[in-house]
């Protein structure tokens, strides 16, 4: 099958289950389908056999809108804290060539929307820009997540999967939040990533593909606090990648993306939202 037919499959596919999201502890979202896997296979394949290897991606440049969605007005984040939780954003991925800019920000008093009621009412007031602007959305309460998002997929302006795309994300993990361990706002980092196309570091367990990137180790099940040292596969090469951004650590664990993770979100990028 060509990568052409793979990518309309998946998009077709992954429409139908994205709703599907997980309630553990931690990030909510969606299960990649057998077909997304696919589509990381092929890329995988293709990135190996570039002359270039990982190295010399082209630069990625991406608007970013951020939403404060609140219960009440005193919840409401302010200017100061949504700009300090877009510097995190960017500074996290500026190292990888993926130029991140705020091109502007919202703030929304409904305490449905707030709590993750009425996703799509809310999306459909709120989103901005084309499928290559990464909307993000601070809510009060997310249930047990601290934030989810979405694959790309084919999502032709105005369909549901257009409107639905894009991150919510616990308020309280913003810079100086609430949410203990995890209050240096590198939720929003962690969920950006599948927004790009990368899944779990431990998204496959013990095996060789793991996450279908070649440069992260094998990873058994998500990491708690940061334990240094921690080898979940020890039957396979590396320690687990405990300082990844798509890995399950504390805030303060959180350190980098590999260069295969950063040729990743490059091909997803190309193929999907570019």
């Amino acid at each position: 099958m060509s990568l052409k037919a793979i990518l309309l499959f998946a998009g077709a596919a992954l429409g139908h289950t994205i709703h599907s999201r997980d309630t553990v502890r931690g990030c909510g979202a969606p299960e990649p389908s057998e077909e997304l896997l696919q589509v990381s296979r092929q890329f995988a394949k293709q990135e190996a056999e570039s002359v270039n290897g990982f190295s010399a991606q082209a630069a990625i440049s991406v608007p970013v809108y951020l939403h404060s969605v609140a219960a009440s007005q005193s919840t409401v984040l302010s200017d100061a804290t949504l700009q300090s939780q877009f510097n995190v954003l960017r500074d996290d991925y500026a190292p990888y060539g993926i130029n991140l800019r705020l091109a502007g920000t919202t703030k929304t008093v409904n305490p449905t929307w707030s709590r993750d009621q009425g996703e799509m009412e809310m999306k459909r007031a709120l989103r901005k820009g084309d499928y290559g602007t990464l909307n993000i959305y601070l809510q009060d309460d997310l249930g047990s997540n601290l934030g989810y998002c979405y694959f790309p997929t084919n999502a032709p302006s105005g369909s549901t999967a257009f409107i639905r795309d894009g991150c919510s994300v616990l308020a309280a993990s913003v810079p100086g939040g609430s949410a203990t361990g995890f209050n240096l706002g590198k939720t929003a980092t962690h969920e950006a990533g599948h927004w790009f196309g990368l899944y779990h570091t431990f998204q496959g367990g013990c095996t060789s593909t793991n996450d279908g990137v070649a440069d992260t180790p094998a990873q058994s099940s998500p990491s708690s606090g940061c334990p240094t040292g921690r080898d979940s596969c020890p039957n396979l090469p590396g320690l687990d990648p405990i300082h990844n951004y798509m890995d399950y650590s504390q805030d303060s664990c959180y350190e980098e993306f590999t260069a295969g993770q950063a040729a990743r979100i490059s091909s997803f990028w190309s193929a999907y939202r570019a």
